[in-house]
């Protein structure tokens, strides 16, 4: 059977654990690595692999992972697409989902190509476990609680801040899906804790959430990829309620991340052109192997 190329856009955490899941899938080949400065400064683990600053550089390329930050998502989509190629990203700004679907909806379908957008594990595969337990329970109420841990999108969402040398950006769980975000940064020479904690706390990403910001002297002493969540949702099947459901995950934040991107980039090549969430792909087609096979053993 042919396997998938692929190629990884973007080489940060999500792009290294993206390779790696790749890697470790029998039915895809790397098709190359796309960074903004080519083959300068060439990690040691892609010597065996073409790097490129575009991806039209690329042989045969059947999907790109997009391991770019969320804000660049679209542009990046929008430039690959075009190339009858099909695009798989993380982005994570909830509220921002629905619109980048409708404007990459008709880009996909003139051009014959998918496109999953979200395909992280929040938003991405808690959203199947939250889909799935509201139709156990029509009825009610559902919580998210993440962490604690780190936050790759709102770390990402810090280090873009004026002054900012580095950034962690913590999450904390209140409970009821209420969370506190603490933000440990390392600044720039002559930055202002004062001013950079206005523009943190004025950013989508930590506006709606109680946020403390830190300064501290390194980042790397302090990081932790670890996170996880907690999903529940109490409410009512048909008529009964008190119907309890609750699903627990403690994880390498971007090590799943890039699994789950590998999954949906799987998925993309048995769909019809079309920008997707991941709550409308059958959870099937993530999966490697002969779907008879797939049945038996999961049914």
């Amino acid at each position: 059977m042919k396997k998938i190329r692929a190629a990884v856009v973007g080489y940060g955490n999500i792009g290294r654990y993206s390779l790696e899941a790749l890697e470790a899938a029998d039915d895809f080949e790397v098709a190359g690595i796309v960074r903004r400065n080519g083959t300068e400064n060439k990690p040691a683990e892609l010597a065996g692999y073409e790097v490129v600053k575009d991806i039209r550089e690329l042989k045969d390329v059947d999907v790109a992972i997009l391991a770019t930050p969320s804000r660049s998502c679209e542009e990046y989509a929008r430039q690959i697409i075009p190339l009858g190629i099909n695009t798989v990203d993380s982005f994570d700004i909830h509220t921002q989902i629905c619109g980048y679907r409708a404007n990459m909806m008709p880009v996909c379908k003139e051009h014959n190509a998918v496109s999953v957008i979200a395909a992280g594990w929040d938003p991405g595969s808690d959203s199947i476990v939250r889909t799935l337990m509201q139709s156990l329970a029509p009825k009610g109420l559902s919580y998210t609680n993440f962490g604690p841990g780190m936050s790759m999108g709102h770390s990402v969402c810090v280090r873009s801040k004026d002054g900012v040398k580095n950034a962690l950006s913590m999450t904390i769980p209140q409970g009821e899906g209420i969370h506190r975000r603490m933000v440990y940064v390392e600044l720039e020479d002559g930055a202002s804790l004062e001013e950079v904690t206005k523009a943190i706390k004025a950013d989508p990403y930590f506006s709606n959430d109680e946020t403390h910001v830190f300064a501290v002297p390194s980042v790397d002493e302090v990081r932790d990829m670890g996170h996880g969540v907690n999903l529940v949702r109490k409410g009512a099947s048909g008529k009964t309620h008190n119907q309890r459901l609750e699903f627990n995950m403690s994880i390498n934040n971007p090590a799943l991340t890039g699994q789950v991107l590998v999954n949906v980039a799987r998925a993309s090549m048995r769909m019809q052109p079309g920008c997707y969430t991941m709550i409308e792909i059958p959870v099937i087609d993530m999966l490697p192997g002969n779907r008879e096979e797939l049945i038996a053993h999961l049914v």
